[in-house]
């Protein structure tokens, strides 16, 4: 996979300058796709151009966009990255670890960063497979945005000299892994039908949902993989709406709507 096909996603960005910073890196690292998620600043002001220097042209083809979903849509692979543990169940990973892993693919995949004030939040950590940490001193680990797009995007370029070693990834065919917008059709459908089955509450679905996501996406699930428990789902439902109106769960669950 070329690096033109890594989307480098700065979610709310703050500053200008940072911007133009990321641009500039990415031209040096041969990386040409830059999203912005909802920017809380002009990417194409002076201050974000005197940073781009010769990466002007990425900026200007910057695309913004209003959702992360929007900004991964046709993605096949996602990384996150984020600064502490939170409660991911999933071990945080270096930049050398997991970036190989975006060049597995012939469709595009993404590395997702986070606002300047806060980073990613739980929710939209929820979009990633796999999560990334830059190790950093204890007395100061917090890096500046550019400067994490920076030695992310080295590593990028470092990984795409070496013929990758598919032997230290998952099994899966990279060609048929399911991509972004076929796993989210999937997670809607399963919140849908469990919700109607009373598995879900919605006061208590979003906190669960994570954790299905969580599960699904350690897995490396294929588009095949994920038509085949589409197809479990789809008969779940069916047979869910030819029960009988008194069926005692079904009857109480239509009662609590």
């Amino acid at each position: 996979m070329s690096l033109a096909q890594v989307r480098i996603i700065l979610v709310e960005p703050a500053g200008p300058l940072n911007v133009g910073a990321v641009a500039r890196v990415m031209k040096n690292m041969g990386l040409q796709q830059l999203i912005l998620v909802s920017p809380h600043c002009d990417p194409l002001g002076e201050e974000a151009r005197l940073m781009a220097v010769h990466g002007l042209n990425i900026l200007e083809q910057v695309q913004q966009v209003g959702s992360l979903p929007e900004a991964l849509q046709g993605c096949q692979q996602t990384i996150a990255t984020t600064a502490r543990p939170r409660s991911l169940p999933t071990p945080l990973e270096t930049p050398s670890q997991a970036l190989p892993w975006l060049l597995t693919s012939n469709l595009p995949s993404a590395l997702i960063f986070g606002p300047e004030d806060r980073g990613l939040s739980n929710e939209e950590l929820n979009y990633a497979q796999r999560f990334l940490c830059i190790p950093a001193s204890p007395a100061y680990p917090s890096l500046n945005l550019a400067q994490s797009v920076a030695i992310c995007a080295y590593e990028l370029y470092q990984a795409a000299q070496i013929p990758l070693e598919f032997s230290s990834f998952p099994s899966t065919s990279f060609s048929k892994l399911a991509s972004f917008d076929v796993l989210e059709g999937y997670y809607q459908h399963l919140e849908m039908v469990l919700l109607k089955m009373g598995y879900l509450f919605p006061h208590t679905a979003k906190a669960k949902m994570e954790k299905l996501r969580r599960l699904y996406n350690r897995s490396n699930l294929s588009a095949e993989e994920v038509a085949l428990l589409r197809g479990i789902l789809g008969q779940i439902n069916s047979i869910w709406q030819h029960l009988p109106d008194n069926y005692s769960h079904k009857s109480k669950l239509s009662r609590s709507d």
